[in-house]
């Protein structure tokens, strides 16, 4: 493989499944508790809370690295880092933040791209280390640890010749990429991440500076599920373990092409566009425009190469791409394109958008006039297929809203050199930012909503960008589970008025 490069990523050298441990034939657990928070509890009095886990405060050696997250654009001194080692150090790290009036932020795989998976002067619970993972391959469920990375996660089911959909990002936290919908190459033929959620054990804030852990399923707090399946992160409580309904996948195809130049970028793009969203559902596509080179990257799930080179086939007849192939285990070729995350640029910023419509030839041209201005060859305007199994909701349905989108795009800026010492202002930071901005204003006429995972920190009406007319909705389940608004940040849901 050459130059996988969305946000850059080449060669994996993580190790797979890193602390996960694989039983076959066990059912899943359950999680402890089936009620939400109730008028009854709000008088609930408990114990004065300890932190429990692996603690980490200013004062350690530890706590840098500790307190640092993916992107380097945003820098957060907490107060302390709880890394939990299981769910009572959740509960414990929760009830400690409300009896002392300490704010708290979540965190799992410290890809939070506007940096709010931290605070300063509060508390972080981090989940990372929940890793564990049980795998009942006669029912097709898996329950995870919401600490799982994607990698592990995507290469822990692969060695049972099972798949979920993931992001193609290896060191995103599972957990955060599921919760906010969740999409990647098997994404129209499996549906987003979220719509394979079928249980989940939350930690949630009850009574006047307690917590408690509850379940959420389609038989126990079914609305909270159904909130959590494109909304679910840090609005409601802390996720600490995930159930899947995983699909039997046994080999892919992965093709790359890459054109030199942006020469052909009408032709191709507008080849792209009509015909990945309509194509096989078994195909999941990206193309990846940067200001030296064109990017298609397709993964067929249990097709052959012939298969998917006769689907791709409108796009790679334009000009001459360099084309590559591979067959194998989706463990194995996932993991192939990662790369550690100290070789990537260490400041990136994004702008999230659907599109319902073909671009114009207008809008394919406005993105050659910005990708030409990139601030860095790791710039990017990257586009997801949608289609096939996206436009169908699970039972229970989801929070997810963007259904009936052609493609998602982003156009993303990456700069600098990771350190020890983030924050400190780079000199790109002020051109990258303007780019992003004015390379989004451009492309309004063309586009609509936005992806809570990659958030808009500047849109007014983020509220239905994300999450459409379901915000009314998920405002009243935050007043059922959360009435107190003990998990908020810049653009959290608020709990309904009475």
């Amino acid at each position: 493989m050459n130059d996988f490069s969305r946000r850059k990523l080449l060669k994996a050298t993580a190790v797979a499944s890193a602390g996960a441990v694989v039983t076959q034939g066990v059912a899943a657990t359950e999680a402890h508790g089936t009620s939400a928070v109730n008028e009854a509890s709000a008088h609930t009095k408990c114990p004065p809370a300890k932190l429990t886990g692996r603690i980490v405060r200013p004062d350690d050696a530890g706590y840098t690295d500790a307190r640092l997250g993916w992107d380097q654009l945003f820098s957060h001194y907490p107060l302390v880092i709880v890394f939990a080692q299981n769910t009572q150090d959740v509960v414990n790290a929760l009830t400690w933040a409300r009896q002392n009036d300490v704010a708290l932020r979540v965190r799992s795989g410290r890809h939070s791209l506007e940096g709010w998976s931290n605070v300063d002067n509060g508390i972080v619970i981090d989940i990372s280390e929940l890793k564990s993972v049980r795998i009942d391959s006669g029912a097709r469920v898996a329950t995870v640890g919401a600490g799982l990375n994607q990698l592990e996660a995507v290469t822990t089911l692969a060695e049972q010749n099972f798949a979920v959909t993931t992001g193609t990002e290896g060191s995103v936290g599972l957990a955060g990429a599921t919760l906010g919908g969740g999409f990647g190459f098997l994404t129209r033929w499996l549906g987003m991440a979220c719509d394979s959620l079928i249980g989940a054990e939350v930690v949630v804030a009850e009574g006047a500076g307690c917590a408690e852990v509850i379940k959420a399923d389609l038989h126990n707090n079914p609305d909270l599920l159904w909130a959590l399946r494109g909304a679910g992160n840090g609005n409601f409580g802390i996720v600490t373990s995930l159930t899947y309904k995983v699909a039997p996948l046994k080999s892919v195809t992965y093709v790359q092409a890459t054109w030199d130049g942006i020469g052909d970028l009408p032709r191709i793009f507008d080849a792209y566009q009509r015909t990945a969203p309509h194509a096989d559902d078994r195909l999941g596509t990206q193309l990846e425009i940067h200001r030296n080179q064109i990017l298609l990257f397709a993964v067929l799930a249990e097709g052959t190469p012939a298969e998917a080179k006769k689907l791709l086939a409108p796009i790679l007849s334009i000009d001459s791409p360099q084309v590559s192939v591979q067959v194998g285990n989706w463990g194995d070729v996932y993991a192939g394109f990662q790369i550690p995350t100290a070789d990537e640029p260490a400041n990136w910023k994004f702008f999230s958008q659907f599109t319902r419509k073909p671009f114009p030839r207008k809008a394919i041209d406005v993105i050659s006039s910005f990708i030409r201005d990139a601030p860095t060859d790791d710039s990017n305007f990257f586009v997801q297929a949608f289609g096939g199994a996206v436009r169908k909701s699970p039972r229970g349905g989801t929070a997810f809203p963007h259904r009936d989108a052609l493609f998602y795009s982003e156009p993303g800026a990456g700069w600098g050199t990771r350190s020890d010492q983030p924050g400190v202002c780079d000199p790109l930071t002020p051109q990258a930012q303007a780019w992003i901005a004015e390379f989004s204003q451009a492309l309004r006429p063309f586009v609509d909503g936005a992806y809570v995972n990659v958030p808009n920190v500047g849109m007014q009406d983020w509220e239905t960008a994300y999450w459409g007319s379901n915000f009314d909705r998920l405002r009243k389940i935050k007043a059922e589970y959360d009435p107190h608004n003990v998990f908020k940040y810049e653009q959290s849901i608020p709990p309904a008025s009475c």
